[in-house]
């Protein structure tokens, strides 16, 4: 940070100090530009609502958040025009979220501004991914 500002990275990602707990998080979250703002404090919101309390974390500007002693099972990152959300063992829930990655076990959902996220399934791909081990740092 300078001056109190967040420099913002390539595809407008915040850039936030490595952190634990829902502070870092929600620093990001602030920091997120235009509508991915107002997308973040949603997922947030629906994620944290899923697991309850969640385990939370800022890793390489992101936030990624999990159970404790479980591990992290999702996280998202900006993207010039989308937000990227990874589901860690995303191979393993059904249906399987849309985007393939290198690692055969990682999943992507992406968030568009002009369409709408099916909350209900975002909610039940939590829902399972609680129920799977996590990714641990």
């Amino acid at each position: 940070m300078t001056d109190g500002k967040v420099k913002l990275l390539s595809g407008g990602n915040p850039q936030i100090p490595k952190g634990d707990g829902d502070g870092p998080v929600q620093d990001y979250i602030a920091a997120m530009p235009g509508w991915k703002h107002d997308a973040g404090v949603m997922l947030d919101r629906i994620i944290t609502d899923e697991i309850g309390e969640a385990q939370k974390a800022v890793r390489w500007n992101t936030p990624f958040y999990g159970l404790p002693g479980q591990g992290y099972i999702v996280a998202f990152h900006c993207i010039t025009k989308y937000l990227k959300i990874t589901f860690f063992r995303g191979a393993d829930l059904s249906p399987m979220p849309p985007v393939g990655s290198k690692d055969p076990n990682t999943r992507y959902l992406h968030v568009y501004e002009d369409l709408a996220l099916d909350e209900a399934q975002f909610r039940d791909w939590i829902r399972q991914a609680a129920a799977l081990p996590g990714w641990q740092f």
